[in-house]
């Protein structure tokens, strides 16, 4: 019985080590590039930015002249005109004809030109809108990760205090059973044990929540096992370089959402010149070729070699009081070939043409004046959302500074505050271990001093994080 029980003791402590190494620990940006290779509206995006990219390349393929070819082969049956010779027949034949036409618009009231332009400002509008989902991607999962973090430090601050409360239920024990602490004392110290056990157990679900929420940013299972780095942060100078207003000129020129909003407001206006054109006359060039093939002139290729009375009469006119028959003249043909093949009779019947078309709009319906009016709303609602995302931006900029100020001020305070808490606790401590304090003296220091570290942690990563979101409004990268 012993030698099993040692090889299962083996296995476990084989096993809890390989378990522990065996799960992932991950970098912020790590974190970043699983989350933008799994975000489903960053996928979109690269799918909308292609599909741009196609209606870029097909606008400019639109200024080329167009060139279609086409062919039908038939088989006829009955009467039908012989194609060489212009006469009836009475034959079953099989027919083959060749088309191919070409167009070049030459002037439509620059149109084309305008929706080639247009399309490349869309193309340039989607760059950026893929880069602005990209960056909100990004923003969502360093706040996520920077909550994991915050609430690995307050876990940490939860175990010390288990750890301090213990240490004082053992040292007041032993201060009852000498009999220099009421039993009172011992009963109110274990109930704040299980207090603490409680809040610990309460900062453990805390961090499993934040671990949860940033697996669900980076599209990841919840079950998938891993950890995240934490990186040793400071929180940096309390003075904020630049002002608001000089922030927000930055992020006008380095913010995605800015530069798509103008390229949008661009595309908007060049739409409605696309659309003004459609009011001009339109000049175009047409050229166009066919030919065909005949089974039925296939045996041979005759041509007309002259004219002779026919000896047939087609009708009877009256001469000098007396019917006379008359006869007509008919072509006489002569054999050029005995065999008039397919490639003879397609370039024997090619016929080409060339034109020149000119479209004047007068009057349909009003479809192109009701096209220059909604492109004319469409651009004023493009103006619009521009300024709504600049305000937009301009807000999100004066709240993160004021938060970052508000941070930067509370960080302060509560550094000064834990710092005389500290003090404190550590005097009531002595105290109430030499019998100069009472026990709740010492629970409210123990209390204060717990409660501190817990307030100057939330604000050194609230201050962190509001100054790494103003940096990356100035188009600095947010590093951990």
């Amino acid at each position: 019985m012993i030698r099993p029980f040692l090889l299962l003791t083996f296995l476990i402590l084989v096993w809890i080590p390989s378990s522990a190494q065996s799960t992932r620990t991950l970098t912020v940006k790590e974190c970043i590039d699983i989350a933008l290779e799994n975000n489903l509206r960053v996928k979109r995006g690269y799918y909308n930015l292609k599909s741009s990219e196609i209606n870029l390349l097909q606008s400019k393929t639109s200024l080329l002249p167009t060139l279609n070819f086409g062919s039908n082969y038939g088989k006829n049956f009955g009467r039908a005109i012989n194609p060489v010779t212009n006469t009836f027949i009475n034959r079953n034949a099989n027919v083959l004809n060749f088309q191919a036409a070409s167009n070049l618009t030459l002037f439509n009231g620059f149109r084309l030109t305008n929706t080639v332009r247009q399309a490349d400002r869309e193309f340039e509008a989607g760059n950026y809108e893929l880069a602005k989902a990209k960056n909100d991607v990004i923003l969502n999962v360093v706040t996520l990760y920077t909550n994991v973090i915050f609430n690995k430090e307050l876990l940490e601050n939860a175990k010390l205090q288990l750890q301090s409360g213990q240490e004082q239920l053992d040292r007041i024990r032993k201060q009852v059973e000498a009999g220099q602490l009421p039993k009172a004392n011992e009963l109110n110290q274990e109930a704040q044990v299980a207090t603490n056990e409680v809040n610990l157990i309460n900062q453990e679900n805390a961090l499993n929540l934040s671990l949860l929420q940033l697996k669900q940013a980076m599209q990841v299972q919840g079950s998938e096992v891993f950890d995240i780095v934490v990186p040793e942060i400071s929180p940096e100078d309390l003075v904020l370089e630049n002002s608001p207003d000089q922030i927000y000129t930055i992020a006008q020129q380095t913010m995605p959402e800015i530069q798509g909003a103008i390229l949008r407001v661009e595309s908007a206006e060049l739409a409605l010149r696309s659309a003004k054109g459609g009011l001009t006359p339109r000049l175009s060039i047409n050229a166009a070729a066919q030919t065909n093939y005949s089974s039925v002139s296939n045996t041979q290729r005759t041509a007309i070699d002259g004219v002779e009375l026919g000896s047939n009469p087609i009708g009877v006119a009256v001469v000098n009081g007396a019917n006379q028959p008359v006869f007509a003249y008919q072509p006489v043909y002569r054999v050029v070939s005995p065999d008039y093949n397919a490639s003879e009779q397609i370039s024997d019947n090619l016929f080409k043409t060339l034109s020149l078309q000119l479209n004047v709009p007068l009057f349909n319906g009003l479809q192109s004046r009701a096209n220059v009016q909604r492109a004319a709303v469409s651009k004023e609602l493009a103006a619009v959302n521009r300024l709504e995302t600049e305000n937009t931006l301009r807000q999100s900029i004066e709240t993160a500074y004021n938060d970052a100020v508000a941070a930067s001020k509370t960080y302060a305070a509560s550094l000064k505050q834990l710092n005389a808490r500290n003090e404190a606790y550590r005097m009531t401590k002595q105290r109430f271990e030499i019998g100069a304090s009472n026990y709740v003296e010492f629970r409210i220091a123990e209390s204060d001093l717990f409660q501190s570290r817990s307030d100057l942690a939330r604000a050194k990563f609230n201050f962190i994080f509001r100054k790494k979101l103003l940096d990356f409004y100035q188009g600095k990268p947010i590093d951990l």
